[in-house]
């Protein structure tokens, strides 16, 4: 009975968020360092500097005393250790400590700025505070995590989600981080629409700039030209449909066919998603712009004037499915590899054929993969504005109007932002269209029975005309990045052919000496910065895409679907206005990291965690239930079911999330132009200096370094991550080879 006692008092997660809120109260700096990611306070003035010191030390100096009423819900929780869960005293102390800590600790972040009190009508109050404060640091942050964690499991202690403090929790910190880094600075920047001149409020300021005939205008139907609201729908929904279509193809080449050089393949299809934007572009334009070797030479032959056709929807449309067809890939790799296989076999010994299994068992178990490739690609040309930057001529889109809107000579937030909600409603649209089109029905392939079954090959029907479409992209795509790689060795791109290393030679030069390896390269401090944000950025994505998309697949709960879609706005946004929106939000306190890599990390996380989310969704219903339930019924609990039982199979997944979050951080540009520092200065945003330069010989060097860089590091995640092993599947492609 006392062992019994002892096991039910005993709270080891509730002791570490205790201790976790004490380590950041008292032992870590409160606000912020210069160097977040270095420990060089340690030897500067740590603790008794007020710039370094943590919250007790300033409490003990007589500063910063708002910061003392968090003792309290530091305190409290220690009452909660000897009681049992089911004790309403449990749950009652940590809900109260928590949301007071947690509460108190926004308030007084957001009340209290860098000049004193943020609001007049609290210096109204209260009066002159004499006093200011800078954003978190380390021991806000640690602090902040455990009063929230606190909150979280005496939520669970009193019966929510069947008091399981992993969900519980998952679903705390999820809601916390997206409503900080997404529905905050967005919310910022979106007030903007509604701002006048004289900084007041007005609808009528939003109304006028919301029905501008460049934007709703019909035009087109005339002879001229169309809004930019329409284009981009119109865009948006050919990309969406043809980058599906071309993603599908390519993934049922890889594990549906005999096809030799299937590693190869697979390894060309990502290509595009490495590869900054504005170079597909160039190569496009030397291809078949007015002077392109493709439109010069057919222009000889036939003895026609060369037109420039490129420019507008039609080199739009190219670019971006280039550019966006991998996403799609990579998302219906793991869908189609998840069709289980005894599934087809069934419908075989039925005397179907293998036509027959492909429309009536295969494709439509692959719905969800599809709806979510489609829904990417369409939101991904939404939210795109390098290549219609570069090869839009007069074709005018909502995410080049944003950008000229902010960056142009007329600086007008307030058109940026209405732009934006244009752009968002169409997203949000395409996202309800997707959940209609899945309805409620059930995709689920693989269950706790063992496979024994082999995927069937496609049938010869569309074998040909599949092989045929991706062998003439795969061809398309091989010519675009030779020439990439030849205007990275030539003097001079177009005008002189010479070949040369001297691009490479000034990017990428060291040299050795006594004290080691000098990078004297101009390009290797933003080589290295990019490689370290990425390198940081790229897990966190994937961990937070994924647990999301267990929480919305796998438990129910209030608010699911405004969760979902919290997850999605950012994807949906441009990238444009996610810059400007983080700087306008995260310029001052509570949060102020403007300037630091710190920023640069958490846009890439949740600007691409929606690909880890639709990825996981998408694997995860094809995962039957009942593999969770046999695992909490063996006495697991659901941490330890998600990540022993549920990882393992979306290793596919997995891999889509680390390998998009990873190259989209490493060929950023439209929110890292607004985000970059003198210290923090990525590849593209240098890329492009080079390139306004006139240095495009540079510029494409480097741009090609990053290629074989980032293809580099994508084979090591796919053996590190390695694949989901259902049946006899990888038996049979051993014994093939």
């Amino acid at each position: 009975m006392r062992q019994l006692t002892s096991e039910k008092t005993s709270h080891p997660v509730l002791i570490f968020w205790i201790v976790a809120g004490w380590v950041g109260f008292f032992l870590l700096p409160w606000y912020g360092v210069e160097e977040f990611f270095s420990f060089e306070w340690l030897i500067d003035g740590y603790p008794f500097d007020e710039d370094y010191a943590p919250a007790g030390f300033l409490i003990a100096q007589g500063e910063k005393l708002w910061l003392a009423p968090m003792v309290l819900a530091l305190l409290a929780p220690l009452l909660a250790l000897g009681k049992r869960k089911i004790d309403p005293i449990y749950a009652k102390v940590l809900i109260l400590a928590g949301a007071w800590g947690f509460g108190w600790l926004i308030l007084q972040g957001f009340a209290i700025g860098i000049r004193g009190w943020n609001f007049e009508w609290a210096k109204a109050l209260f009066g002159d505070l004499g006093d200011r404060q800078f954003g978190m640091g380390y021991g806000a942050l640690i602090c902040a995590s455990a009063f929230l964690f606190l909150f979280t499991q005496g939520i669970a202690a009193r019966g929510a989600i069947n008091g399981d403090v992993f969900v519980v929790s998952a679903i705390g910190g999820v809601i916390v981080i997206v409503t900080a880094f997404v529905f905050f600075p967005i919310a910022k920047m979106l007030t903007a629409a509604f701002i006048t001149d004289d900084g007041g409020y007005s609808g009528s300021v939003f109304l006028s700039k919301f029905f501008d005939d460049r934007l709703w205008g019909l035009g087109c139907l005339s002879g001229s030209r169309c809004g930019a609201a329409w284009n981009s729908l119109f865009l948006a929904v050919l990309v969406g449909v043809v980058t599906t279509v071309l993603g599908l193809i390519f993934a049922l080449v890889v594990t549906r066919s005999g096809f030799r050089y299937k590693r190869a393949l697979r390894a060309l299809t990502v290509l595009p998603i490495i590869t900054p934007p504005f170079v597909i572009g160039l190569a496009l334009i030397l291809l078949f712009g007015l002077s392109g070797t493709v439109t010069v030479f057919f222009a000889d032959v036939f003895g026609v004037q060369p037109t420039r056709w490129l420019y507008g929807l039609p080199g739009i449309l190219i670019a971006q499915t280039l550019a966006f067809t991998p996403i799609a890939f990579l998302v219906l790799i793991g869908v189609v590899e998840g069709v289980s296989p005894s599934m087809e076999e069934a419908a075989q010994t039925l005397r179907a054929s293998k036509w027959q299994v492909f429309k009536t068992v295969s494709l439509p178990l692959m719905r969800p993969g599809l709806a979510n490739a489609f829904l990417l690609g369409f939101i991904e040309s939404m939210a795109d504005f390098g290549n219609p930057l570069v090869l839009g001529g007069n074709f005018d889109v909502l995410s080049t109007e944003i950008f000229f809107a902010i960056v142009g000579a007329q600086y007008d937030q307030g058109k940026a932002a209405v732009l934006a909600m244009v752009l968002l409603c169409f997203t949000l649209g395409a996202f309800y269209a997707q959940r209609f089109w899945l309805g409620k029905k059930s995709y689920t392939t693989v269950s706790g029975k063992g496979d024994s079954g082999v995927h069937p090959h496609m049938p010869r029907a569309l074998s040909m005309p599949v092989l045929a479409l991706a062998m003439i992209w795969a061809g398309f795509t091989a010519i675009v990045y030779a020439m990439i790689f030849y205007g990275s060795v030539v003097e001079l791109w177009g005008v002189n052919n010479t070949l040369t290393l001297k691009h490479y030679v000034t990017a990428f030069s060291f040299r050795l000496e006594e004290g080691g390896i000098r990078w004297s390269g101009a390009a290797w401090d933003s080589f290295w910065t990019t490689l370290k944000i990425a390198g940081i950025a790229a897990p966190l994505t994937a961990i937070v895409g994924l647990i999301t998309a267990y929480l919305l697949t796998r438990q129910s709960f209030a608010g699911k679907n405004a969760f979902e879609f919290g997850t999605m706005l950012s994807f949906a946004i441009p990238g444009t206005v996610i810059g400007v929106s983080y700087i306008l939000a995260f310029n001052v306190p509570p949060i102020e990291i403007t300037g630091t890599g710190i920023i640069l990390v958490v846009s890439f996380i949740f600007r691409n965690m929606p690909v880890g989310v639709r990825a996981g969704i998408a694997s995860m219903s094809q995962l039957d239930k009942s593999l969770d339930e046999s695992s909490l019924t063996l006495g697991a609990n659901s941490w330890q079911t998600f990540r022993r039982v549920i990882l393992p199979l979306l290793r596919p997944a997995i891999l889509a999330a680390l390998v998009y979050s990873f190259v989209r951080a490493m060929t950023a540009i439209s929110a890292v132009i607004f985000l970059v520092s003198a210290e923090y200065d990525m590849a593209t945003s240098y890329i492009i200096g080079r390139v306004e330069n006139n240095d495009y010989g540079l510029a494409i060097a480097y741009s090609t370094t990053l290629i074989f860089v980032m293809l580099s590091v994508v084979a090591l995640m796919q053996v590190i991550v390695g694949r989901t092993e259902i049946g006899r599947r990888m038996t049979q492609s051993r014994t093939n080879v």
